[in-house]
């Protein structure tokens, strides 16, 4: 008698169970097979001895090419593929100086894997699983059908999916595991088909391998068979895959990694190069991937026999290091100190080489030194496996002390050399020259000057030093909260404040491109480009979503889209994910603030003085910013943060909390799904320039350097273009673009541009100014209120919703931060505009507070 199939999900395990079917006590019949995640990466391969084909493997950046002939498959063992890759992984943790447990260099922490079984109709072998995962103390779950099942990997990303294969005619397990498959976080999941017991032949596998599976289970519905099936897949897949993992973080390592590194095989293809190395040899990655390493050009300026010495020393699984010549693609040759690591892997065999190659800063290196170092390397290799990492270091007591009797003359000799040393930093030049000033000068001169290099020797030189208004409560909490990293807490009760991983939407019903936008909507922002548009009313229309819609139709203004060359399909999946991230239970820091911000920046970028001072990449850097700047914000600011103890506070060490993990994540979400990375397909220097730019513009809304960004604008742009107008010479024209179009400017300019749309509320038409102003103050009132129910510092006092006069906070917010600023970009940008409305606002704050109103409006009357 038939029953409707069953899935069966935990944490860590999903199983499918189909219709019931007879008991069966027999002893337990597990077959097993070997699958990489993805079966198409598979190609036929050779071994070192013989012509046959390799077999390519795609393992993170690197291609593995793998011999056939040298794979056993065994039931119950970790796939030979997966110890590829894994030997892979530790010579990956060597050379970046990671430490692990699997291997001797990195520890892998994980959760067991919990699994719960429970049935919508029990037979035998649910049973028989539901009673093995009692027995190995699993927590699991059940899922009625595909489509549950689905949307649970979906969310929770098991590392292990078990399914009924043995009734196709009432569900298709097959599809259901390619279903799966076809989900990004699959790649490490173990999926197990749990069929029928032959009743003739044995069936091929294939089948299966194709759908998906990496293992199959001969239905056996005895206890203890199950529970070994289980054991056998925690002790071998799983913990494989959970390794395998592991290669993401090392391959990041690796990426950033400042010194050019080549992998190659053991019979010497390049497998891998990182982007150091594709930087400083002028190679792309795709040109040397798959290449034997003769192949690429040599330089003449080796001496003959080095290469034979190399490769002697590196057979006998011995490092080398010395001075080698290696010739970069445009013909150049370049001296770099090179490591070269042979990696032993299965059977003891050296199974990959690792170079890690440094470019020498001095060229002049003599003849004779070269010799000497390579000589030196050449006596004393070691296995890598136990070298000591520090070798690679130059010999500090041989540079400073050499021919020296003691320490007192080793320092003698190093503060000779600082002393002889040229540093040609602008501030050291300034410096030298009021020192040679001061040995000529009157007295009173000569002192004046001490005080002038006391304060050039400071670090922060635009930043004010900040006094105390002790007649003004509201500007010295405002400066307390929003300048300041917190008070700390001298007890260990700290309030943790959570990090998450970011919300990604299963689906938004937004339209498919701007043509789709519906009539309500548009209409809205017919006038977006104007500074009068009204964003609450969008907000409204779009139900707290106006991020999305706005955003295309701005991006689509600036043909962003044409610029990164990506569909608008994907900007739209972008947009909807950044919007997702904002939180739209915070009253004022929330997806309608990004929109607002992203408005204004759109606003400013159409200024002429704007448009004279920034290329194309700066304006879709500064639309991309503005988009970003307050993803994931919680409402609270850096100041409680800091104070809380927050995981985000901690991993940023209480510096630009938010705004770097504003940053941070934006960057995460974009990249992690080929969907909605609208930067996939631009050029690998041209996304550096733009990441670099985007993330400079978001930490440039951070409040504690606000006056020194202020103050370089004035006196790096302002002070200077003034100058030009006020002497009205000949060549003004091309002075002034020098000022404007300088890199260093430019950067001055972004950073003014997107600080003044992201605190541009009191220069908002009235009524949006008001709104804003509740907004803001209402999130801060919250703030207070968690501070006192935590027991933490209250940063601002005068936030309690109880006794705060907003028109006062406004004020002192008005006069302390934004007046200058606005004088500064005003000046800049000639936005007399926004000058009258925050006068009018500045007039109708004074207005309530004469009257002694706390509250946004006066009473009716």
């Amino acid at each position: 008698m038939g029953c409707a199939s069953s899935i069966h999900i935990s944490d860590r395990v999903v199983y499918h169970s189909g219709k019931e079917s007879e008991d069966s006590h027999s002893p337990q019949q597990t077959n097993t097979t070997q699958h990489q995640g993805n079966p198409a990466s598979a190609l036929p391969l050779k071994p070192p001895s013989c012509k046959t084909t390799l077999t390519e493997v795609q393992f993170g950046p690197m291609k593995l090419f793998k011999d056939p002939l040298q794979i056993i498959a065994a039931d119950n063992k970790i796939s030979d593929v997966h110890k590829y890759k894994l030997s892979l992984i530790n010579q990956a943790l060597s050379a970046a100086g990671l430490r692990s447990q699997w291997s001797p260099r990195c520890r892998l922490i994980g959760a067991a894997w919990p699994s719960t079984f429970s049935f919508c109709q029990e037979d035998s072998q649910s049973n028989g699983f539901c009673w093995a995962c009692e027995k190995a103390n699993f927590k699991c779950s059940t899922a009625r059908t595909p489509e549950s099942a689905l949307e649970c990997f979906s969310e929770k990303h098991h590392d292990l999916v078990i399914i009924d294969h043995r009734h196709s005619r009432h569900f298709d397990a097959e599809a259901l595991c390619r279903s799966i498959r076809a989900v990004n976080s699959s790649e490490n999941t173990v999926i197990v088909a749990v069929v029928k017991r032959p009743d003739r032949e044995e069936a091929s596998v294939m089948p299966l391998i194709n759908a998906g599976f990496n293992r199959r289970y001969v239905e056996n519905a005895n206890v203890m068979a199950c529970y070994n099936e289980l054991l056998q897949l925690e002790y071998g897949e799983l913990r494989a895959q959970f390794k395998l993992r592991a290669g993401n973080a090392i391959f990041t390592a690796l990426e950033q990694s400042q010194e050019a590194i080549e992998i190659t095989s053991e019979d010497q293809l390049i497998q891998y190069v990182n982007p150091a190395y594709e930087s400083i040899m002028g190679y792309q990655q795709g040109e040397l991937i798959g290449k034997e390493i003769i192949e690429v050009p040599k330089s003449e300026k080796n001496k003959p026999d080095l290469l034979e010495t190399i490769n002697s020393c590196i057979r006998k699984g011995k490092e080398w290091q010395g001075i080698y010549y290696a010739k970069k693609k445009n013909g150049d040759s370049i001296q770099q100190n090179v490591k070269i690591a042979p990696v032993l892997g299965q059977g003891g065999k050296i199974r990959h080489y690792v170079s890690i190659n440094r470019p020498l800063n001095d060229n002049n290196k003599t003849d004779k030194s070269s010799e000497r170092v390579q000589a030196e390397s050449q006596t004393d290799n070691q296995p890598s496996k136990h070298k000591d990492r520090r070798k690679g270091s130059l010999d500090v007591r041989s540079t400073t002390s050499r021919g020296s009797d003691g320490g007192s003359q080793r320092r003698h000799s190093s503060m000779a050399r600082i002393h002889s040393m040229t540093i040609e930093a602008p501030i050291t030049k300034v410096i030298n020259i009021i020192n040679a000033a001061q040995e000529s000068s009157p007295m009173p001169v000569a002192e004046a000057l001490d005080r002038v290099l006391e304060i050039l020797r400071t670090t922060e030189l635009y930043s004010p030093q900040l006094g105390t208004k002790d007649e003004d409560p509201h500007t010295n909490d405002l400066v307390g909260g929003l300048m300041t990293d917190g008070l700390r807490r001298l007890s260990g009760n700290e309030y943790i404040l959570a990090t998450k991983q970011p919300h990604i939407p299963s689906h938004l019903t937004t339209p498919l491109s701007l043509n789709d936008i519906p009539p309500r909507i548009a209409q809205t922002m017919e006038n977006e480009d104007s500074w009068d548009f009204d964003i609450c009313n969008l907000e409204a229309a779009t139900m707290k979503r106006p991020l999305t819609y706005l955003g295309l139709k701005i991006f689509s203004r600036f043909g962003v889209c044409e610029y990164l060359n990506c569909p608008e399909a994907t900007l739209r999946s972008w947009l909807q994910v950044i919007e997702a991230n904002y939180h739209s239970s915070n009253s004022y820091h929330n997806s309608s603030h990004a929109a607002d911000v992203l408005h204004a920046t759109a606003y400013f970028l159409c200024k002429e003085r704007v448009k004279q001072s920034l290329d194309p990449i700066d304006e879709v850097a500064a639309l991309i910013a503005a988009t970003v700047h307050d993803v994931d914000h919680p409402g609270r600011t850096n100041s409680f943060l800091c104070n809380a103890g927050s995981e985000l506070a901690i991993l940023y060490n209480d510096t630009a909390v938010l705004e770097s993990h504003h940053a941070a994540l934006a960057f995460q979400i974009t990249t992690r799904d080929d969907k909605c990375n609208i930067f996939k397909n631009i050029e690998r220097n041209e996304y550096r320039t733009l990441r670099q730019a985007i993330i400079d513009m978001v930490l440039a809304t951070e409040m504690t350097k606000h006056f020194e960004h202020v103050n370089k604008f004035v006196n790096s742009i302002n002070k200077p273009l003034a100058a030009l107008e006020e002497n009205g010479g000949n060549g003004d024209e091309e002075s002034a673009k020098t000022i404007l179009t300088s890199p260093e400017n430019r950067i001055l300019v972004k950073r003014m541009l997107i600080k003044c749309a992201d605190i541009s509320n009191p220069c908002r038409p009235q009524e949006l100014c008001i709104e804003w102003a509740g907004r803001i103050s209402e999130e801060y009132f919250a703030q207070t209120d968690e501070e006192k129910r935590q027991g933490l510092p209250v940063v601002m006092p005068v936030f309690d919703r109880n006794t705060c006069s907003i028109p006062k906070s406004q004020i002192s917010f008005i006069d302390y931060f934004i007046t200058d600023m606005f004088d500064a970009w005003d000046a800049f940008a000639d936005l007399p505009n926004l000058m009258q409305h925050l006068d009018n606002n500045f007039k109708y704050w004074k207005g309530l507070d004469d009257k002694k109103l706390h509250s946004l409006r006066p009473p009716p009357e």
